[in-house]
């Protein structure tokens, strides 16, 4: 294994072990969305809860507070752990960008973004690029990003999302 590629899966390892954000946030308040996600193709689930507060001046609301848990691979897990660490304070369309990028990189089939500052962007989420490798786990790294996109949504329409009795959300 290249020297790169090892400094990427001990990133990897460390966010699955050392998890950012992991437990919920308290669920009241307004301004508060969730979301549960799953990957059909392998069971991971993560349910994700951010608190949005508005910004002063009337700009977008940003992220004071978000919490997770789930269960699943290392790759979700440190997905998950990234994530939290990325959107931690940032206002909702920094995070969007954020997740653009992340989903670029995961659709880039394993090869660096060419737009260098935005991969920088990403933090330790670069680590990342050898995942896009294996189609089958790009799923696993989306997933955090799937549920923070949903969450923060219904956050901003104030609407809590509807759940069955397993948890799942209803759309």
């Amino acid at each position: 294994m290249a020297g790169l590629d090892q400094l990427y899966q001990q990133v990897i390892l460390d966010h699955a072990r050392a998890r950012t954000g992991s437990g919920l946030i308290a669920a009241e308040g307004e301004m508060v969305g969730e979301s549960f996600q799953v990957n059909p193709t392998c069971g991971d689930e993560v349910r994700l809860r951010v608190r949005l507060e508005p910004a002063a001046g009337g700009g977008a609301p940003r992220i004071a507070e978000l919490g997770w848990e789930g269960v699943g691979c290392s790759i979700s897990q440190a997905s998950l752990s990234v994530l939290a660490e990325l959107v931690d304070g940032v206002d909702v369309r920094r995070a969007e960008d954020l997740g653009e990028t992340f989903r670029a990189l995961m659709h880039n089939r394993g090869k660096p973004l060419t737009d260098q500052a935005a991969e920088e962007d990403l933090g330790d989420g670069a680590a990342f690029v050898g995942v896009a490798q294996f189609p089958a786990r790009i799923k696993c790294a989306l997933l955090g990003w799937m549920a923070l996109r949903d969450a923060v949504a219904h956050a901003l329409v104030g609407g809590a999302p509807d759940e069955d009795s397993t948890g799942r959300v209803q759309e």
